[in-house]
């Protein structure tokens, strides 16, 4: 059976960074929040003593989690969750036609310790980069080799694949970008499903040969 599990952040962290502790290079040094396309990334402004708060503050893109557990393995999609604030995000600050990192700051990362099949594409299990690429009707979801790197670094030359997805409007606005793995009951399937503003784009994951190793 499929379970959704909600994992402490501390618990989470040590997940991911297991799966990206092979990756080769060195990461982008952090940055404040973006969230424009991945071809655009600028360099960020250098801080001074001065100009950080003296208290700690929510982050503008907190970063979180999409997770499942089948059969005593994880699939697990880690991103930054940005908000509107008033912005118009489709067609705005995330162009159409444009690669878009798919959330904020650090690049999104799928883990899975289960082979998949994401629409017809086989994507064995491992660690990946989730970007994608919007449009005012289609949605496309790439799926990159390369991890471990920031959000707007992206070579096209480490695709795995590009998925169509599926697109429409969500019931109400979603204030906050949020991605989800939504279980099918009694299959071995779920959706990955992402929603913001008023788009909701998704596409069906099949889990493969999800009871052997």
């Amino acid at each position: 059976m499929i379970r959704i599990v909600t994992s402490t952040p501390a618990a989470l962290a040590l997940v991911l960074a297991a799966s990206l502790a092979a990756c080769a290079g060195q990461q982008q040094p952090p940055a404040p929040e973006q969230t424009e396309p991945a071809q655009t990334a600028q360099p960020a402004p250098a801080a001074t003593p001065a100009a950080r708060p003296a208290t700690a503050q929510q982050p503008a893109s907190p970063r979180d989690t999409a997770e499942i557990v089948f059969a005593e393995r994880r699939i697990m999609v880690d991103y930054g969750r940005p908000f509107a604030r008033g912005r118009t995000i489709m067609g705005g600050l995330v162009p159409y036609g444009q690669v878009w990192r798919t959330g904020a700051n650090q690049a999104t990362h799928l883990m899975t310790q289960h082979d998949l099949r994401i629409g017809n594409v086989s994507v064995p299990a491992g660690t990946y980069t989730l970007y994608t690429l919007p449009g005012e009707s289609a949605w496309q979801l790439i799926v990159s080799r390369q991890t471990g790197q920031w959000g707007t670094v992206y070579q096209q030359a480490q695709d795995l694949a590009r998925i169509p997805m599926q697109v429409g409007r969500t019931a109400a606005p979603v204030e906050q970008f949020t991605i989800s793995l939504n279980a099918e009951p009694g299959a071995n399937r779920v959706n990955l499903v992402m929603e913001w503003e008023n788009t909701r784009a998704w596409v069906p994951i099949e889990i493969v040969n999800g009871g052997a190793r």
